[in-house]
Formats: structure tokens, C-alpha cells, sequence
């Protein structure tokens, strides 16, 4: 079933990833993976900018997360980071149970036991195991150079894209640094890669 408790470790160099700001260029993300079938990476993306999780999170997910005994798709479920002792709720909108849907579809033998890892290694066919965070990193840094993003991207992208487009989208704050498990909220700004300009520009676009 889907497992509660992870070790979590993070490095400084994390910090210095950026988050992927331009819509157009998340989209072209999902289709380049989508028209060079990688399913498996599909998911693993749409999972990370929707959920906030960190790399460590998200290799550790298990089928059972995902779908229930009946193999009915879940609305939801909880993992707790060991590292802090949270209990995190991720719920599976829509973006997620499309892509889900379609690596379903490409690997329907991972379904047959619940405590199988979701991003197993497809080369080798063993659903036992994830695959390392430095496959996860060079994946997800690959596939942002391949649609022209310059500069420092990796895992740690996806948890800051789910961050950045929250804020850019209202979200408040003290909301956002309470889901990344934040303890501060200048360093939350900072992390979540937004300057003053972009916010200002969201006030001009306000208009009240």
C-alpha cells in the first residue's frame, strides 16, 4: 500500500534550481514527453509540479498511492515526511488522473501488486525498486533543456513550479510556506524564485 514514512534529504544546491514560470513551457514539457513516449516521466513531472512533493517523496511512491484495492483511482492520499514528522494530503486533480490515466494504459502489469513503485525502471522491468535521484534529476534536467529553458533545472523544479504558479495564482503566502513546510516567509519568497517585478506586474493586471 502506499507507504507514510520517508527519509528526506536535501541539499543546499537545491536551492538554486529555478522554477519553471512559463505555462506555454510546461505544456511543451508533457508533449515532448508524450510524442517521445515516456510515460513513466509524464507522470513523474505532472505529479511534482502539481503536488509540491520532494524528490524523495515522489520515487517512493507506490501503486497503492494512487489507486485503491479495487484499483478504482483515489481522490487522494497522505504520506508524512520522516524528516519533519508533516502529514502531506496530495490530491490527484485532474492534470494527475490524466497522466495516470495514460501510464495505466503503458504499464498495465505495474497494477498488479499495490506495492509496486510508480517510477520503477522501465529498462529492466522491476517494479521493486524506483529509480535513483540521479535519473530522476538528469530526466527532468534533459527535458527542460530540450524545450530551450536556460539555466539550473532539475527535481527540485518540480516543487518549486507548484510553488511559483500558487503564488502567481493568489494563493496566499502563509498557505504556500505551510505546504512546502517552509518555517519562514522571506525565505519562502526567495525560494519560490519571485521578484517584485513579477508581483507587481500582478497588481497591474488586477485592477480592482
Amino acid at each position: 500500500m502506499c507507504p507514510v514514512d520517508f527519509v528526506i534529504l536535501e541539499t543546499a544546491q537545491m536551492d538554486f534550481v529555478e522554477p519553471i514560470r512559463d505555462r506555454k513551457k510546461i505544456s511543451q514539457i508533457k508533449n515532448t514527453l508524450r510524442g517521445e513516449g515516456r510515460v513513466r516521466d509524464l507522470l513523474l513531472f505532472v505529479v511534482g509540479i502539481n503536488s509540491a512533493l520532494r524528490v524523495s517523496d515522489l520515487l517512493q511512491l507506490r501503486v497503492g498511492c494512487f489507486l485503491d484495492a479495487g484499483r478504482e483511482v483515489r481522490p487522494s492520499f497522505v504520506i508524512r515526511e520522516e524528516k519533519r514528522g508533516k502529514r502531506q494530503e496530495v490530491v490527484i486533480n485532474r492534470s494527475i488522473g490524466e497522466a495516470l490515466a495514460e501510464y495505466r494504459a503503458a504499464y498495465p502489469e505495474v497494477e498488479q501488486d499495490l506495492d509496486h513503485y510508480v517510477f520503477f525502471n522501465t529498462r529492466t522491468g522491476d517494479y521493486t525498486a524506483p529509480i535513483g535521484r540521479k535519473q530522476a534529476w538528469a530526466i527532468i534536467s534533459e527535458v527542460c533543456g530540450a524545450v530551450g529553458l536556460r539555466g539550473n533545472y532539475g527535481t527540485h523544479t518540480l516543487r518549486k513550479t507548484w510553488g511559483y504558479h500558487a503564488r502567481m495564482n493568489g494563493v496566499d503566502l502563509a498557505l504556500i510556506m505551510h505546504m512546502l513546510n517552509h518555517s519562514d516567509l522571506a525565505y519562502t519568497k526567495r525560494y519560490l524564485g519571485i521578484t517584485d517585478e513579477e508581483l507587481g506586474e500582478v497588481v497591474r493586471r488586477l485592477n480592482l
